[in-house]
């Protein structure tokens, strides 16, 4: 018996060559303290939630000012019920023992060979053991969603305000003509109830569909004596299922064979102790993951009935974290909302003075108020009016909507990036990735194509060619070869479906290995395997053609030379090699897992070169990268020359000149640094060979020290601590293990680096479509509560009615935002820097539009307010229909504005705002139907919206004033602005006045 192992005990260390492990434990270090002694803490200055503790969690919410608890916070952490699933972690193991070969008869299954796989058999299966599935509790429903919605404080007095306007105005204006006001205002308030409703509702689903498809994972079973990779859900009783290390246990389950099999039950148990599994601890439980080794069970139960299902149907609803950008922005929506609430007071204070003082007039010219001739029922049904229209301000200036505008566009997102083959697990990481300053890459299946092939070999030192020919070697050699591959391999061999030849499985190593091994007549035994070079350190002798042993002394460099030029043409380097053993040396299958095998006087077998050609297409996804000033480095355990190969074939490295230290390093040598040297070196690193998981954290992490932000892809397990350190984690879909994946926040299904890429552009467009949309809604907030109040001031009334400014608010906060927030991403986002972690939210450049539109709009409607009798060519006309027409012109121009500005806000920084419009047919959708909405408005609703028709004179007035916001923002984005960001202007000036104060 002879036996071996990998040169690296893990599948991923085949790739690295080098048996390291590390641990690593910074989850709360990047946080630190959020202020310093003495400083001001902003408690909506959250950089990463990622790992966040709950008291920063909570604390912003305790400063966000909210009328709307239930919908402000529908999408972030129920933290509540986050402290409640801390301490329900207990579930006790399967306690019977019964024999594997008597059970696999009971299930009619065979432990070799699987279940026979076909339709009825799996059918049958399902109804008597039930479907891997478990009952999810229902997400909320659309009635929810309107009960959340109508908890708005604003909108409740809204309601009793549009009741007591009801009961007022049929009592002292008759049934007939009394009851417009009333239900007008409640028609707006049910309106934008339902809208926001149905809007919340359709994300709700989007996240369901989404989460779904995390939860499908994807694994191998034996059916047939095959290995077919099918859905965790559709796992039957009796099926057999091959785990290695980073794979999830599908189902509940025993153990048929074991090779150092770990399992990590801390899901489950709570306990965070690594259990091995053997014949004597056989019990497999659903939803662990595999810690080391292989193995392969016999699924023995599956869905409700497995301890896991049983705990899902516990779990009401998966959790949705809140974002950086989601906490920024209620500290602006609280900000926001403190200016709307004083200028509201300040309205009522003025609107009630002038009331209670004479100074207000009806739309006829009569005094409103006289004391002591004004009865009862006028004086109430005149406060209802101020009141209504002070907290209609509220309802415009509060942006409720906006922090849900970041749920929307990732929502929006996250679909898309899907069709770009990327599955979101964290909704941050789609707004990080905007910040994204450097990618670590894997080579492997990322920048290649993960298909391997054998284009050289070595046996001895003789070159085999063609590769097929195996006459020039002695038979014994010959053996050797063919048992180094067939037995050391985690792949299999099985006759393919239409039995036309041989198909295999496995990793694209060992299958390529595999494809060039393969003989029918072969024994099976365990040998080494792995990288050429640490193998070649460990061998003392070779074999050469004629089956004789030789002391590779003499001809190491023989080997070395020809595993560097085999590297140097890009070709990963395997080398096989074993070494003999008595059988009473070997330990029984008690003791074999505790083994330590000998590493060194091992005989080499041969040398092959596995060719992996480079993606289509990679090298101008690595330009668009660098173009987007974000730096990419590929992080490979390949051998040193072949990472250099490969990057200067992908344009990671320019040219040759480049291709040297400390832009080309080994992961050993990075290790070695002292943490000053590190820091110094880490920055210019391009390509690092040789790598280990530890060594790649270690980057991650010196990376992060100096600023950077880092997105990291991976594949396995040992990727783990460094996909979890990274501020954005990529997991691969195809080759990535479960354990890798869990710990990402990105999967990559296609595994293709250009999808990385596209991930970047999403990350922008995330964060570019939330300042189109504040950009919007602050030019709308600032114009209509300037308007209101300088009118309410010198003139005692208000141009905007409430039902008017709640269809205005329809438009702002929910189509505004399902309009701007779903712009898809532009070649030009790729073209400029990444957005700092700390830049503000609104620039110099949206301050700029927004002064530009709000100022246009409040001095072309305040100049319609005071002069619109001579400017409409009204003099002629009764004063009542004077000062109506002249509001309805007003409402108009000023819902038009706001429907050409978002054309405008589409394109901050571009003077042709129209570029890609037609692409985005929602956009066009929904400013087409505000405008079809308005002319109904103004056309046919004149009684509920107290306005009256107008003539095509005075449409075209309305449509002049909102169009001639084009030519204002063109002529506007020419003014150039400071680079200093004018919060940080404002902030240095009152430090200076705070400074000169303390000085005196």
């Amino acid at each position: 018996m002879t036996v071996g192992n990998d040169a690296a005990p893990q599948q991923h260390d085949l790739e690295s060559g080098v048996v390291e492990s590390a641990v690593a434990n910074a989850e709360g270090e990047r946080q630190g303290a959020l202020a310093c002694d003495g400083e001001f803490s902003d408690p909506f200055d959250i950089a990463d939630t990622k790992n966040v503790s709950a008291e920063s969690l909570k604390r912003w919410r305790k400063a966000a000012l909210v009328l709307n608890a239930s919908r402000r916070f529908r999408y972030t952490l129920d933290l509540k019920k986050e402290e409640e699933e801390q301490r329900r972690k207990v579930i006790r193991a399967h306690t019977q023992v019964i024999r594997v070969k008597g059970l696999a008869e009971m299930l009619r299954t065979n432990p070799e060979m699987g279940v026979v796989g076909d339709d009825d058999d799996l059918l049958n299966r399902r109804n008597a053991f039930g479907s891997n599935t478990y009952p999810v509790k229902k997400g909320r429903s659309f009635l929810r969603f309107l009960w959340e919605a109508w908890q708005d404080l604003t909108l409740i007095i809204l309601i009793i305000a549009a009741a007591a306007s009801l009961i007022l105005g049929i009592k002292t204006e008759g049934i007939k003509e009394g009851w417009y006001d009333g239900v007008s205002i409640t028609f707006a308030v049910l309106l934008v109830i339902f809208v926001t409703a149905i809007s919340d509702y359709r994300q709700s689903l989007q996240f369901q569909s989404l989460n779904e498809e995390k939860r499908n994972i994807h694994l191998e079973v034996v059916r047939g004596g095959r290995r077919d990779m099918v859905s965790i859900y559709k796992i039957v009783v009796g099926d057999v299922v091959p785990l290695k290390i980073g794979d999830q246990v599908p189902a509940d389950g025993i153990i048929i064979s074991s090779h150092s099999l770990a399992i990590d039950e801390s899901s489950m148990t709570g306990e965070s102790k690594i259990v091995h599994k053997d014949y004597r601890a056989p019990f497999l439980m659903s939803g662990c993951k595999v810690a080391d080794g292989a193995g392969t069970m016999l699924v023995t139960g599956v869905g409700i009935n497995t301890e896991w299902g049983l705990l899902m149907t516990s779990i009401s609803e998966d959790k949705v974290e809140e974002t950086p950008l989601q906490v920024r922005l209620n500290g602006v929506a609280s900000f926001i909302g403190i200016v709307g609430l004083t200028v509201a007071l300040f309205l009522l204070l003025v609107l009630s003075a002038r009331f209670f003082t004479g100074h207000s007039k009806n739309p006829n010219g009569s005094v409103q108020f006289v004391r002591g001739k004004t009865n009862f029922g006028q004086t109430v049904n005149g406060v209802v009016r101020i009141i209504t229209a002070a907290v209609t301000i509220v309802v415009v200036a509060v942006p409720e909507g906006l922090p849900l505008a970041v749920t929307l566009t990732l929502a929006y997102s996250m679909k898309k990036m899907m069709a770009d083959k990327a599955l979101v697990r964290r909704l941050s990481a789609c707004e990080t990735m905007g910040s994204a300053t450097t990618i670590c890459s894997d080579k492997t299946g990322t920048l290649t194509l993960n298909q391997m092939t054998v284009v050289e070999a070595y046996v001895g030192r003789n070159k085999i060619d063609p590769l097929e020919d195996d006459s020039k070697l002695h038979a014994a050699m010959s053996s050797l070869v063919h048992e180094g591959i067939a037995r050391n391999t985690a792949g299999s061999v099985f006759p393919s479906k239409d039995g036309g030849g041989i198909e295999v499985s496995g990793s694209p190593t060992e299958k390529a290995i595999l494809h060039w091994g393969i003989m029918t007549d072969s024994q099976v035994h365990i040998h080494w395997k792995g990288a050429a070079e640490i193998i070649l350190d460990s061998c003392a002798q070779f074999i050469d053609t004629n089956g004789c042993f030789q002391s590779i002394d003499e001809d190491k460099a023989f080997f070395s030379e020809a595993i560097e030029d085999m590297a140097a043409r890009s070709l990963r380097c395997v080398a096989f090699a074993y070494r003999s053993y008595k059988t009473d040396e070997v330990p029984t299958d008690e003791h074999l897992a505790q083994w330590i095998l000998p590493e060194d006087d091992l005989i080499l077998i041969a040398i092959v070169g596995i060719k992996d050609p480079c993606r289509p297409g990679v090298k101008d996804a690595v330009k668009l990268c660098t173009d987007a000033s974000v730096k990419v480095r590929m992080v490979t355990g390949d051998n040193l020359q072949t990472a250099k190969a490969i990057a200067l074939e992908c344009g990671i490295l320019l040219s040759e000149k480049e291709a040297c230290e400390p832009n080309v390093i080994e992961g050993t040598t990075f290790r070695k640094l002292s943490d000053k040297e590190r820091e110094q070196v880490a920055k210019k690193i391009l390509v690092m060979g040789r790598s280990s998981p530890s060594d790649k954290l270690l980057l991650v992490q010196t990376l992060q020290k100096q600023g950077e932000v880092v997105a990291v892809t991976g594949d396995g397990t040992n990727d783990a601590p460094a996909l979890h350190e990274a501020d954005i984690g990529f997991a691969m879909g195809i080759q990535g293990t479960e354990v890798a994946k869990e710990s990402s926040d990105i999967i990559i299904l296609d595994d293709n680096f250009a999808s990385v890429v596209k991930v970047v552009r999403w990350g922008r467009s995330v964060y570019a479509n939330i300042q189109k949309f504040i950009q919007f809604q602050l030019t709308v907030n600032a114009a209509a509560l300037v308007i209101n109040v300088v009118a309410a001031i010198s003139s005692g009334d208000v141009p905007l009615n409430t039902v008017q400014l709640l269809w205005v608010n329809l438009i702002m906060d929910t189509l505004g935002a399902l309009a701007l927030a779903t712009e898809p991403p532009t070649d030009r986002l790729m073209h400029r820097a990444p957005v700092g972690r700390r830049e503000p939210l609104v620039t110099n450049i949206m301050w700029r539009n927004l002064i530009i539109q709000a100022s246009y709009q409040v001095v072309i409607l305040l100049v319609f307010n005071s002069h619109g009798k001579s400017i409409l060519d009204l003099k002629h006309d009764q004063i009542e229909h004077v000062n109506t027409v002249k509001n309805t012109v007003i409402f108009n121009g000023f819902v038009l504005c706001q429907i050409f500005n978002e054309f405008n806000a589409r394109k901050p920084d571009e003077i042709n705002v129209f570029k890609g419009v037609t692409k985005n047919h929602l956009f066009i959708g929904i400013v087409g139907t505000t405008f079809v909405l308005q002319i109904i408005i103004i056309e046919f609703l004149g009684k509920f919206t107290s306005t009256v028709k107008l003539n095509w004179k005075l449409w075209l007035v309305s449509f002049v004033i909102g169009i001639f916001s084009w030519p204002l923002a063109a002529v506007g984005k020419l003014i150039p602005v400071p680079k200093t960001p004018l919060a940080e202007v404002f902030t240095k000036s009152y430090q200076k006045c705070v400074a000169a104060c303390n000085s005196r």
